[in-house]
């Protein structure tokens, strides 16, 4: 009996033909370059909306860094850096990672909506965000390679929390499950748009090197964490074609 007979015979077979050409699709989607590609020409198609929803509160985060460099001792507490991005970073991440969702269905709410809602999440992203930092930063001071594991493995926790309402540890833990298998896909991701932002950022301390007028330092701080933005752009992306899988027919083909 021809193949294709026998799918018509045994309807459980097509079931499981169809999970199969799905999971393929999808990992050919998620090839590194088609990942950038994509994530680049959204960003490209949405860079009005991201810029008046995220650069105001970028901006503000770079000037409230200014006012605490300035005001605290050189030999003052180290986290106090940390800790100013506590307050500034989980807004205006929350907010994209809500825009990118509903973007990507199709929808187009208000940025003062937006805000609201990330605002409702400061504080379990605050908290994400501070087990992450302190993880990863625990990791690059032990031979570097653990701390740039945790930064792949955690990387979807914001998306877990944001979108999945779950807690931090859950988010952490389900970031930990869905990066299984998928390591160098996403490190490689992350390296192409980080890398050239690294290289940026120190050509541009070499143009204008320590200590830098306060606007020209806002100015560069400002510039270089709006554009880190394209990152949460990339791991979205990723994150909706990895955690998105189709169910699995169990029965025998």
């Amino acid at each position: 009996m021809a193949f294709t007979e026998r799918l018509r015979l045994r309807p459980e077979g097509l079931d499981r033909l169809k999970w199969s050409t799905a999971f393929n699709l999808r990992y050919r989607l998620m090839n590194p370059l088609d990942v950038l590609r994509d994530s680049l020409y959204f960003f490209k198609r949405n860079l009005g909306q991201i810029v008046q929803l995220c650069l105001p509160l970028v901006i503000f985060e770079a000037l409230l860094q200014q006012v605490v460099d300035h005001s605290t001792k050189p030999d003052g507490f180290p986290g106090i850096s940390v800790m100013v991005g506590l307050l500034v970073y989980p807004l205006y991440t929350a907010a994209l990672i809500l825009f990118l969702d509903a973007r990507s269905r199709g929808e187009s709410p208000r940025n003062r909506d937006l805000l609201a809602m990330s605002a409702s999440l400061w504080p379990r992203f605050a908290l994400l965000t501070a087990l992450n930092t302190l993880l990863i930063l625990i990791g690059l001071s032990l031979y570097f390679l653990p701390g740039i594991w945790l930064m792949v493995t955690l990387a979807f926790g914001e998306y877990l929390l944001v979108l999945r309402g779950m807690a931090p540890l859950a988010a952490m833990k389900e970031s930990l499950r869905l990066t299984r298998g998928n390591f160098l896909r996403i490190l490689v991701c992350i390296l192409c748009v980080m890398a050239p932002l690294w290289l940026l950022k120190g050509v541009t301390l070499q143009a204008y090197p320590e200590p830098q007028n306060p606007v020209v330092a806002v100015l560069i701080d400002s510039a270089h964490s709006f554009l880190q933005l394209f990152t949460s752009v990339v791991l979205f992306r990723l994150f909706m074609l990895i955690s998105v899988v189709p169910e699995k027919t169990d029965g025998p083909l």
